[in-house]
């Protein structure tokens, strides 16, 4: 099973960074992986997303999100059934994340059945300000949500079937 870990975001819009820092961070501490391609940075949505979803059989996002009363550091994993628009993952000039997923699986595109979709949405403080680096706020939390973040991730890496052949053939060596 072909796996993407995908980082969304703006390195240069303060916290919107999170989804790419949290990629490249996380592509680093993951082992070597048959079948797993690392996207650090992406910003494209909606219909443009498929093009780079294209031909994997899971996915697995790093994003930022602003939700009511969330406070920066908070993190949440969303199912597609569970998954509110975010900045990236749905605008108004294009057709949602689901969507776009949808339509492309009935065009006949291989991409990844909705139940083999993992989003990761970290809460920010600030997505709008340009800056290279993120708020204070979230850059005191970042070790520990990233820690926690990690061994979810490691699970759904080895829970992939070309993960677990590359792992017995491994082991009978």
């Amino acid at each position: 099973m072909r796996t993407l870990l995908l980082g969304m975001g703006n390195p240069i819009l303060s916290d919107d960074a999170v989804g790419v820092r949290l990629a490249g961070d996380l592509a680093r501490a993951l082992p070597a992986v048959p079948g797993l391609d690392v996207v650090e940075e992406c910003s494209v949505g909606g219909l443009n997303l498929l093009e780079v979803l294209e031909g994997y059989e899971q996915l697995i996002v790093l994003d930022a999100v602003k939700t009511e009363g969330g406070l920066p550091g908070d993190w949440y994993r969303f199912t597609l059934d569970t998954l509110q628009g975010t900045l990236h993952l749905t605008n108004i000039h294009d057709v949602n994340f689901a969507t776009a997923l949808e339509l492309g699986q009935r065009l006949g595109m291989l991409l990844p059945h909705r139940s083999n979709v993992h989003v990761f949405a970290v809460e920010a403080e600030d997505v709008v300000t340009f800056s290279e680096h993120m708020t204070p706020a979230l850059e005191h939390v970042y070790p520990e949500l990233a820690a926690a973040i990690l061994p979810q991730v490691q699970a759904l890496v080895a829970s992939c079937p070309a993960s677990q052949a590359a792992s017995e053939a491994i082991t009978a060596s």
